[in-house]
């Protein structure tokens, strides 16, 4: 069993290198690739503590930041069932990985704003299973993800930044969205 530092190294490791290269495409994609592979080689194993529930919601745990450069490592499980609202991500760009379980990745492309309102088109579902890694990079940034599994899910996020907020969209008769800020926060 590898040690939580050990995981933390090869993440951090994981993610310089991939800023290293020299627009936010190549940089997503190359974390994407290394995630997806750390994930299926067995080098992400987590801590107890990360794999622990929450009845209500998920939970969401830091698994390494760095504040010079800016970015995070996030760990979220996911009961069975647990999902999000639409959202976005702050403007910033995300690499996502199945670490345990399955979830279905539900993607928006935004429409049209108006008077405060948001309209949103169904782009596309993908069901992830362990290994499997996407990204967000903006304006493409809107999703919904939910555990499809009767077990839990864990999923690993890394963000170009800290995302300490977020929008959530919540949807109206009309088929219009209102949008409301949502303020994040780590659970242990």
């Amino acid at each position: 069993m590898r040690t939580l530092t050990e995981v933390q190294h090869d993440v951090t490791s994981m993610i310089d290198s991939a800023l290293a290269l020299s627009d936010v495409p190549s940089t997503v994609e190359r974390i994407k690739q290394d995630l997806s592979a750390a994930i299926r080689n067995g080098s992400i194993q987590l801590d107890d503590h990360f794999y622990q529930p929450k009845p209500d919601t998920y939970a969401r745990r830091l698994l390494c930041r760095n504040e010079t450069v800016g970015y995070t490592a996030v760990v979220m499980t996911w009961g069975p069932g647990q999902g999000t609202a639409v959202h976005d991500h702050a403007g910033m760009w995300c690499v996502e990985g199945v670490v345990q379980g399955r979830m279905d990745v539900i993607q928006y492309d935004l429409d049209a704003e108006r008077d405060g309102l948001f309209r949103f088109s169904r782009r596309g579902h993908i069901r992830a299973g362990v290994g499997s890694a996407g990204c967000l990079i903006p304006p493409y940034e809107y999703h919904v993800l939910v555990n499809s599994a009767d077990t839990q899910s864990m999923t690993l996020h890394i963000y170009g930044g800290e995302m300490v907020s977020c929008h959530i969209y919540s949807p109206r008769p009309d088929g219009w969205y209102e949008r409301r800020l949502r303020r994040l926060a780590y659970d242990d």
